[in-house]
């Protein structure tokens, strides 16, 4: 019997070989550590590899792509329902939707969320926040506890996200447009991995593989680390004070603030969190809870913003 033919590389670029995108991935790799964060929302243009670092980022830590929502989803697709096959034949069996699919893999993404209805998302956003999934419908009545993580991306030059949706989601990034030095460090890259898939074996691509377990391992070991992770009352006291020089809306983006920021430090190794911590991750979990990002104006982090809360961190 000859011998199964090899089962070709996913051709994704490694997440350790991603050029830049600092932000997005740092954003990623927090909710990873803290689930309770809520979900990650990425703006960009077209071609900013907003896809390309999702995608790496889930092979890196779930060993697979994620369950992808597509924008024309219906809720049978996605709450799950009746499959259409069996009740065919006079059989009532139940089908699994992409939210439960999520669960068994760990990570959900609604790619263009800005373009799914708007019921759909508050559904998927409920599920994260409660970790509940409760069904009335078309003669199913059950409720499920689920857990995944969820990243959604949108252009928002092709329309936003109701205010109340854009609060639901617990950080935010912008994927950035990379300098002249960065674009041709990408390019080599891409060039050299469609090089390296073509080889049944890669050094390059081992390395990158032994690289992303390494990763991994330091996310995990963060994960366990954060329960241990000291949040100090002056702490609590400085995202509270910080979500309020920007007028931002409601109170989740202070509670996000708190739980990014322990993120980070359990990914440092530190014991406790510092306010260079709540510094770093003030951007990602305040710039779209701020009034004018709410209603239609610049999701950037601009100096100004930067002037409002520069005394709190001396």
């Amino acid at each position: 019997m000859s011998e199964p033919a090899p089962v070709p590389a996913i051709p994704i670029l490694p997440y350790s070989r991603v050029v830049g995108q600092d932000d997005l991935k740092l954003a990623l790799e927090l909710n990873f550590i803290a689930p309770r964060i809520g979900g990650v929302l990425i703006t960009g243009q077209r071609g900013t590899a907003k896809s390309t670092v999702v995608r790496a980022f889930a092979l890196m830590s779930r060993g697979e792509l994620p369950v992808t929502l597509p924008i024309n989803a219906t809720d049978d697709r996605v709450l799950g329902g009746w499959e259409l096959d069996a009740l065919m034949r006079g059989e009532a069996r139940e089908q699994s939707g992409l939210l439960e699919e999520a669960h068994e893999k760990g990570l959900l993404y609604v790619d263009e969320v800005n373009l799914l209805d708007d019921h759909l998302v508050n559904i998927i956003l409920d599920v994260v926040s409660t970790g509940v999934l409760s069904v009335q419908r078309e003669g199913i009545a059950a409720a499920r506890h689920l857990s995944f993580g969820l990243v959604g991306t949108m252009n928002p030059e092709e329309g936003g996200l109701r205010p109340q949706l854009l609060d639901r989601f617990g950080l935010m990034v912008t994927a950035a447009e990379l300098d002249t030095e960065a674009r041709h460090r990408m390019i080599m890259t891409v060039l050299t991995f469609e090089e390296e898939l073509a080889k049944e074996e890669s050094v390059w691509r081992a390395d990158a593989g032994t690289e992303g377990a390494t990763l991994r391992s330091a996310l995990l070991a963060a994960k366990a680390a954060l329960p241990e992770v000291e949040v100090a009352e002056e702490i609590g006291r400085l995202c509270a004070e910080a979500a309020g020089r920007v007028s931002a809306v409601g109170h989740r983006g202070e509670l996000v603030t708190a739980q990014a920021a322990r993120a980070l430090a359990a990914k440092e190794g530190a014991a406790r969190v510092e306010p260079g911590h709540v510094r770093r991750v003030l951007p990602f979990a305040l710039r779209h809870r701020r009034p004018e990002s709410m209603h239609g104006g610049s999701f950037e982090w601009g100096p100004d913003d930067d002037a409002r809360v520069e005394d709190l961190f001396g």
